[in-house]
């Protein structure tokens, strides 16, 4: 049998080539300007962590390293919600446009930085930026590429975020090293600069916008209860004592905050975290769970290569690669726990099992030392890592699982926005238990061998420029390198019962059969730090082109000429579909523009000829009255395959808009314009015609000129 009818997976048909038209040769350099943006976004979220150390050490401020991070995820996950609803309101062209401008601004702000407290307000800067470089790349995949092909580009999109997770902290630390720490963030400029110029000249996007009322209250009171948390968390027993006004002033300014967003989104048409969510049980379990997933994932990776480089003294580009394993273990379980739910339908073993292995990772991390082996780190960031992999996949799937079709969309960025905010608050809640620590046995460690006045640096001096260490005799120095481990060390000892309370959670999901449809969470909802945007529509239709383009040629085609009734091959109704679609077709032709081989297609020509499915018209085919019929109940075969993956989203009382996907993505992946099935111009079938153009009068097919 053909290949293309004996793959596991659809041929997404033939390479660019010279023969590609100028339209075709557009959209790929737009999702490669596309995929640039999304690169330096999504890199910004770990590159910097292994250039933490130096950074503190040139800038000073130690106490202040974790808001480097927590200013850009509090900044992005804001801005999040706002970029998606203007570039749905205003065109996602310019708004992204303005994203690259303001994010390369951040950039360039935060490489001339000379102090902490600007580098950290840069950083936000950048997060806005950053925010709006990712949920607007993803969303102009689904304006300017079809149904058919958005699940296997955006399956591009999704695989920047594995690949940043490796070559971030590797990519830190290597211009840490042998550059600059300001390089981590210049680096941005060129790559950014050659994505705005190639949108602007070659991104056409039609002109679709949707009006919408935005939540701008909703959206500046979400953002300011988190900051006055996170502000608490921070600086709370650092800067200012736990009952001093300022800490007692911002926990009651974040509690009163929070009840005015309640009130808030109540009355909001359009509300950022529609409330009515938390009366699903899985959406609120869920919510807690990526809250502690995020606080855990973050926190540690922000620390760890801190406890590489002081502790145990390990250069930058090293750090980035002892961060490995935890990132090999993360993807690997993460897949491996995606594929088993998509086979098996089930689910809840692995936030229970992975909230699990989360907590028993960081207890492995807490027995660190200065001297700890390679072999054994690598081990326990392994461990970590597969923990967390097990978790992130499933979670997404599970509150998509829970909910209705109509909100679907908010659902997920719900999820999503819970773990970004996890985050925020585990680097700064890591940030002030190692501080608090660190400051005390420092102390302890230089009281207890006193340097005379003038000899040394204080332990207000180490604590804030690592480097100094170096400075210290032999004797002290050892006590102060342990001063370090411990208090890095025992922060995850304090961060494992917080997952100990995830694993409780996890316990209490209720294991619901899984629809077809939500088998298929890709990248930006499960690796990224910021919350994802999406429509119900759009993430349905997501979903479903990854799941249809998944299935193996072959079962579904045999599936599908039983459900219609018919005796043919397989290849025979692949056939018959591509001459429904395009109303005529040259065998030759067909065979020469997709995997499938001439022999196969001769045969099947022969047998929808024979059968009086198909008459010749000179070199090409087309249907008969009997083959329109024929064709018709294929379709309608292959449309209901893809309502079976909806399960009761798919009720009598369904959406248009759904109903509607699933027409355009069931002509989709029955026959790619890319095909070349005759010369001349493109002629569809009176149906597939006027679906494309419901405003003109429908034409009968035509034979090439």
């Amino acid at each position: 049998m053909a290949q293309e009818l004996t793959s596991p997976a659809v041929n997404p048909g033939p390479a660019p080539g010279p023969g590609m038209g100028p339209g075709r040769r557009s959209v790929l350099v737009s999702i490669g300007a596309l995929l640039l943006g999304l690169l330096i976004a999504s890199l910004d979220q770990t590159i910097v962590a292994t250039a933490l150390p130096t950074i503190v050490s040139d800038l000073g401020g130690l106490e202040h390293l974790s808001w480097v991070v927590t200013a850009y995820l509090l900044a992005a996950t804001a801005a999040t919600p706002l970029w998606g609803k203007l570039g749905d309101q205003y065109g996602r062209k310019r708004l992204f446009q303005t994203a690259i401008v303001i994010f390369l601004i951040g950039s360039a702000l935060c490489g001339i930085s000379q102090d902490m407290t600007q580098l950290i307000a840069f950083r936000a800067l950048q997060g806005i930026g950053g925010g709006g470089l990712i949920v607007l790349s993803t969303a102009i995949v689904g304006d300017i590429v079809p149904p058919r092909e958005r699940g296997r580009y955006q399956g591009l999109f999704g695989a920047v975020f594995g690949v940043t997770s490796v070559l971030g902290p590797l990519l830190g630390g290597l211009f840490t090293q042998h550059l600059s720490w300001r390089w981590v963030f210049y680096i941005n400029l060129p790559v950014g600069i050659v994505a705005l110029f190639v949108i602007a000249v070659a991104l056409h996007i039609p002109a679709r916008r949707t009006r919408h009322t935005i939540d701008y209250l909703g959206t500046f009171l979400i953002a300011s209860v988190a900051t006055c948390f996170v502000l608490v968390a921070s600086l709370g027993g650092t800067t200012w004592a736990w009952n001093s006004v300022q800490i007692v002033g911002l926990a009651v300014l974040g509690v009163v905050l929070l009840l005015l967003f309640v009130h808030a989104e109540r009355d909001a048409s359009e509300p950022v975290l529609p409330l009515k969510l938390f009366r699903i049980r899985t959406f609120t379990l869920v919510s807690v769970i990526s809250f502690v997933v995020g606080f855990a994932m973050f926190g540690a990776m922000t620390f760890l290569p801190t406890f590489l480089q002081v502790v145990q003294g390990i250069t930058p580009t090293m750090s980035g690669v002892h961060m490995l394993p935890m990132v090999a273990g993360l993807l690997l379980t993460s897949t491996v726990s995606g594929q088993i739910v998509s086979r098996t339908g089930r689910w809840k073993v692995f936030p229970v099992l992975g909230t699990g292995v989360t907590a028993l990772g960081l207890l492995l991390l807490h027995q660190l030392q200065e001297g700890t082996p390679v072999w054994e780190t690598g081990i326990y960031f392994f461990v970590f890592g597969c923990g967390l992999g097990m978790v992130i996949q499933v979670l997404v799937l599970a509150v998509q699982n829970a909910v209705t079709y109509q909100d679907l969309g908010v659902a997920t960025s719900g999820a999503t926005f819970f773990r970004s905010i996890g985050a925020a608050f585990g680097v700064s809640v890591f940030g002030t238990i190692f501080n608090n620590l660190l400051n005390r046995r420092l102390a302890d460690a230089l009281a207890a061998h006193p340097l005379p006045p003038g000899t040394g640096p204080t332990a207000g001096q180490v604590a804030a420029d690592p480097r100094t260490i170096a400075e210290l005799p032999p004797a002290v120095r050892s006590q102060a390198l342990h001063a370090f481990s411990t208090a890095i060390t025992d922060v995850f000892l304090y961060a494992a019962p917080i997952v100990l309370i995830a694993f409780v959670f996890a316990c209490l999901l209720r294991e619901d059969k899984l629809r077809g449809s939500v088998t298929a969470p890709e990248g930006s909802e499960t690796l990224g730090a910021n919350p994802v945007e999406r429509s119900s529509y759009d993430e349905c239709a997501r979903a479903l082109s990854v799941l249809g383009s998944r299935e193996g040629r072959r079962a579904i085609y045999v599936k599908i000429t039983r459900a219609a009734g018919l005796d043919l091959t397989p290849a025979a109704s692949w056939l018959l579909l591509r001459i429904r679609r395009h109303g005529i077709v040259e065998p030759s032709r067909l065979a020469a523009s997709t995997a499938v081989p001439i022999k196969a297609v001769t045969e099947a020509s022969r047998q929808v000829e024979e059968r009086g499915f198909a008459r010749r018209e000179g070199m090409s085919l087309m249907l008969t009255d009997k083959g329109v019929e024929a064709t018709t109940k294929l379709s309608a075969a292959r449309e209901e395959s893809l309502a079976w993956l909806l399960g009761d989203w798919w009720g009598p009382e369904r959406p248009t808009d759904l109903a509607h996907l699933l027409k355009e993505l069931t002509a989709e992946l029955c026959g790619s314009d890319r095909e070349r099935p005759y010369s001349g111009e493109p002629h569809r079938d009176h149906e597939a015609w006027h679906f494309e153009h419901p405003q003109q009068p429908p034409r009968p097919p035509q034979p090439p000129r």
